[in-house]
C-alpha cells in the first residue's frame, strides 16, 4: 500500500478536497461536453448517468473546502482560487447556485437526445466560465 503524504495545515487539506471535487465535476461534464460538440457519439445512458453524477455533486456543501487563507495567494502554488471569493463570498455562492440550477436543467434532458441535451450541456458550461473567469486565476 502507498501511504499518502499527511497534510497537517488544515487549509491544504481543504485545497486537496476541492481539487478533487472539481476533478470529478470535470470528469463528468467533460464527456457532456464531448457529446455536445460531437467529438464523441451521444449516448443516451452515459449522458443521463453524467448528468446524474453532476446533479448529485452539486447537492454537496463545499463551503468547509473554502476556509480563509486558502486561497493562491495564501497558498501560492498550490490552488488557482482567487482571493476574490472571500472578498465576495455572497457573490460567490450566487454563481455556485446558478451553476446547481443549470444541474438540474441538464439532468431533466440529458438523456433525451442530443438535440435537447447540447444546448443544457451549454448553458452549464457557461456558468462554469463566469465563475471561473471571476474567481479562478489562470494559472497556478
Amino acid at each position: 500500500m502507498i501511504a499518502s503524504p499527511v497534510l497537517a495545515d488544515p487549509a491544504e487539506k481543504a485545497i486537496k478536497a476541492r481539487q478533487g471535487y472539481f476533478q470529478m465535476l470535470s470528469f463528468n461534464l467533460g464527456g457532456l461536453a464531448a457529446m455536445a460538440k460531437g467529438d464523441v457519439e451521444y449516448d443516451a445512458e452515459k449522458a443521463k448517468a453524467a448528468a446524474n453524477n453532476l446533479n448529485l455533486l452539486s447537492q454537496v456543501d463545499v463551503v468547509p473546502a473554502f476556509p480563509a487563507g486558502s486561497d493562491n495567494v495564501a497558498k501560492k502554488g498550490k490552488t488557482r482560487a482567487l482571493p476574490k471569493i472571500w472578498e465576495d463570498f455572497p457573490g460567490f455562492g450566487a454563481k455556485a447556485q446558478a451553476y446547481r440550477e443549470a444541474v438540474v436543467a441538464l439532468a431533466a434532458v440529458a438523456g433525451n437526445g442530443k438535440a435537447e441535451m447540447a444546448p443544457a450541456a451549454g448553458a452549464l458550461g457557461k456558468t462554469c466560465g463566469e465563475c471561473h473567469n471571476t474567481y479562478r486565476a489562470k494559472t497556478f
